[in-house]
């Protein structure tokens, strides 16, 4: 057995990290454009303007103070603002990617440049226009996109004057827009997913210190009318169009270990497990909240705004297929943590048996294939890993060569973990590296952390001629689509 002959092979972005054109044909203002850039020590910020008129920054992840409203300030540097220019340059881009093979292409509309404010009765034309141009390019190559509706990039107008997700409002403003890519983009795009890592949400307690106990309740609240909106959507997709996939898209996947055999230490990791992941895959697969849900409600004196009508939309919208992004492991102990290890959101005791990158992921293509085996056998639906890749620091040689020998270590071994899953069972339908071209990094807000095949010459600062450059895991990917993941050898 090996890779099925329909493998889908391609690679992933998101609108807010690599479009640019943050301000032109009509686009609006999304939360997005207010992140400073930052590095792997010194945290990205939002910032805003005080109600007294005070200028003043806070941690990405953080609220800003009542009466606040987001400004864009002198003296600091906004890398989503350009990007990468995929925006003006997605010509050359998707060139680059169907040379390299690509089946399918993972990428996600900004809701901003299709509904300014988020609120509008028509949607912006110019717009519209931009991702038609966009699918129409990739079909030329055969490339079947992957398009996620809601990646990170609220518009601002639905967070300040709405109050964000933890308003109910937002899911008819969400549905709306929903509803009108379904129509726009019937016949060019087939697969759907509603919203980007939509766990992250519930892993802010565990990743932020001092998480306060009134933002989880928030938080939990916010995800409940995240459901709806994602059941709402995938209920209208089906309406307008039965050949439609729309699948969930879940942070992480079950990526941890009790560090230890202590049976204290593997409670817990089946406890943050359910938390963290299956809380949220559960309700969009299976279209109820899981039985341990009421543990979780009464651990943080949590009360859902929840109607009978939600129950009903949450059963009538189960998702088609299971999406999730794989980049690490993490370990869980209630022994003293004597080592740390970085990730995706998802902070934990390092792992003695794995090696670890620059920023404090682990390397773990095992982790892969244990975290298929565990979605299907949850689930028995089809799967696709959206995201999976290395960040790492590229050198642009004289002879504009990128040597990164790394990446293609770090992508072999996981293609090879898929090959096994698949060959234990698994119905895995496609691979989509993340950041298959270099991107604004969406933690750090750095260039210099680099994913992808082709290398984009960009800084940390802005500066750079935007030139793309083919590294040799550009070269080695090729071989590797070209053969249906049987060349691995570099």
């Amino acid at each position: 057995m090996g890779f099925p002959e329909d493998f889908l092979w391609g690679g992933a972005t998101a609108a807010n990290q690599c479009e640019g054109g943050w301000n032109v044909e009509g686009k609006g203002m999304a939360v997005s454009d207010f992140y400073t850039a930052g590095t792997v020590s010194e945290p990205r910020f939002t910032t805003y303007i005080t109600k007294e008129g005070v200028p003043g920054k806070a941690n990405m992840f953080e609220t800003i103070p009542e009466g606040a409203y987001r400004a864009i300030l002198d003296g600091y540097y906004y890398p989503y603002h350009e990007g990468i220019d995929f925006y003006h340059r997605y010509k050359e881009d998707i060139a680059l990617f169907a040379e390299m093979g690509f089946k399918i292409f993972r990428m996600s509309i900004s809701w901003a440049r299709i509904f300014p404010k988020g609120i509008e009765e028509k949607p912006n034309q110019e717009g519209i226009n931009f991702y038609r141009r966009v699918f129409e390019e990739l079909k030329k190559y055969h490339i079947e996109p992957l398009v996620t509706i809601f990646h990170y990039d609220l518009p601002v107008y639905l967070e300040e004057e709405l109050g964000g997700w933890n308003n109910r409002e937002l899911i008819k403003h969400y549905v709306k827009y929903a509803k009108v890519l379904f129509k726009e983009y019937r016949g060019l795009v087939k697969y759907w997913l509603t919203f980007n890592e939509i766990n992250n949400v519930a892993m802010m307690k565990n990743l932020l210190p001092n998480y306060p106990s009134s933002k989880i309740q928030k938080d939990f609240q916010l995800l409940h009318y995240e459901f709806v909106a994602s059941a709402k959507a995938v209920q209208v997709a089906h309406e307008i169009d039965p050949e439609y996939v729309v699948g969930c898209m879940i942070a992480g996947g079950p990526s941890r270990y009790p560090l230890t055999c202590d049976p204290k230490d593997v409670l817990l990791n089946q406890e943050m497990l359910q938390e963290n992941v299956y809380y949220a895959s559960d309700v969009m697969v299976r279209g109820e909240y899981p039985y341990f849900a009421e543990r979780v409600w009464k651990k943080y004196q949590i009360e859902l705004d929840i109607t009978e009508e939600d129950r009903k939309d949450l059963q009538k919208g189960i998702v088609d297929m299971v999406t999730y992004s794989y980049y690490c492991t993490s370990c869980t102990t209630t022994h003293e943590v004597k080592e740390k290890a970085g990730g995706n959101l998802d902070m934990g005791a390092k792992n003695p048996y794995l090696q670890y990158s620059d920023w404090g992921w682990s390397f773990d293509p095992d982790g892969l294939r244990y975290s298929l085996n565990e979605f299907y056998g949850r689930y028995q639906k089809p799967l696709m890993i959206v995201e999976n890749g290395l960040g790492a620091i590229d050198i642009l040689e004289e002879d504009g060569r990128i040597h990164d020998a790394y990446r293609i270590e770090y992508i072999r071994g996981h293609v090879e973990a898929m090959r096994k899953a698949i060959e234990d069972g698994v119905d895995l339908r496609a691979y989509t590296p993340w950041g298959c071209i270099d991107l604004v990094s969406a933690s750090t807000g750095e260039m210099k952390k680099r994913y992808g095949f082709i290398y984009v010459d960009r800084d940390n600062e802005g500066n750079g001629t935007m030139k793309r450059y083919k590294k040799d895991s550009f070269y080695w990917y090729k071989k590797v689509i070209e053969s249906n993941g049987e060349y691995l050898q570099d």
